[in-house]
């Protein structure tokens, strides 16, 4: 009987030199089905094959991009009707959120284990649920992507620039999310404008309905999400006075709120940050308006048009394994 069936997307940064470890875990049990594909084109046809042994898990080992492909398809594939296993995400790839998320750190090995483990007993003191963020818009075509963490405005920027410019390098993870932060906010204070430092945010606007807001300017940080644990620490627990699953920071680009916000990041506490140019909400529906200005949705880069806005609604929950539960 297969107790986990295991998701691998071998082109994964972590899964370079990972892989061959998971394969010959994989190949002495019989109760681990491991499917692999070659392109995230082809997960769809790897969850419908996965469907028909009826895993009591479903277990994805890629980067984030892997498991926004897998999330949008088990969305709108419908492979397992209306009873889809929990998800567990391997901690295997550059950013690691949403395996941080669910207290995936470390070895994935190890962490492969502690999910079969879990597979033996009773499911139910392990599983969370989470809406997830349904984008459409923008320059998205076709059907509504589906996703966990989305970074905009000066973020989408650091990100693309944390990846080509940082993560060549060879650096440890946190130590490249580190550089990038400190190079973020170098640019800012000193508006210093370089082929090696991060480009200037554009202006955009964002509209968060359920709670009237609207909120205007350049924002070096914008983050919609669903997850409870951010880089640097930084939870997403908003005051209990805010309704809505989308959870949106912004953090307005000017010198001295950059450097308090990333003193607020480094301690932990730039969820609970109560200082002007710090924007915290949260709502049913987020629409994010600017020219060119780009966003990129678990690691799936879009962008918004004056006409065409990016517009982001939350799913119905979706079961979660959590490993630190």
């Amino acid at each position: 009987m297969v107790c986990v069936a295991l998701l691998s997307n071998p082109r994964s940064t972590g899964n370079v030199a990972m892989l061959p470890r998971i394969r010959k875990f994989c190949a002495e049990r019989s109760d681990i089905f491991h499917y692999e594909v070659e392109d995230v084109s082809q997960v769809g046809e790897a969850l419908k094959t996965i469907a028909r042994v009826k895993p009591h898990i479903l277990v994805l080992n890629g980067g984030d991009g892997t498991v926004q492909a897998a999330m949008t398809e088990l969305h709108h594939g419908r492979h397992f009707a209306d009873s889809p296993p929990p998800v567990a995400v391997l901690p295997n790839g550059k950013t690691n959120l949403i395996a941080l998320d669910l207290g995936a750190e470390g070895d994935p090995i190890e962490a492969l284990e502690r999910i079969m483990e879990i597979a033996k007993t009773n499911l139910a003191d392990h599983i969370v649920r989470r809406e997830l963020i349904s984008l459409t818009g923008g320059d998205a075509k076709g059907r509504p992507v589906i996703g966990m963490f989305l970074g905009g405005a000066g973020l989408a920027d650091s990100i693309l620039y944390c990846r080509h410019k940082i993560y060549p390098l060879g650096l440890p993870n946190g130590f490249s999310h580190f550089i990038t932060a400190i190079a973020v906010v170098l640019s800012a204070l000193f508006n210093i404008r370089a082929r090696f430092l991060p480009p200037q945010a554009r202006p955009i606007s964002v509209q968060v309905v359920h709670q009237g807001e609207l909120i205007q300017g350049r924002f070096a940080l914008l983050m919609v999400t669903t997850l409870e644990r951010l880089l640097l620490r930084s939870q997403t627990n908003l005051t209990q006075t805010t309704t809505g699953p989308l959870k949106l920071m912004m953090v307005e680009q000017k010198p001295l709120i950059l450097l308090r916000a990333f003193w607020a990041g480094v301690m932990g506490r730039l969820d609970r940050a109560e200082f002007e140019g710090v924007h915290l909400s949260q709502g049913s529906e987020i629409r994010i308006e600017g020219d060119h200005s780009s966003v990129i949705l678990d690691g799936e880069l879009f962008e918004a048009q004056n006409e065409r806005p990016i517009v982001l609604t939350p799913t119905s929950p979706v079961p979660f394994l959590s490993l630190a539960a």
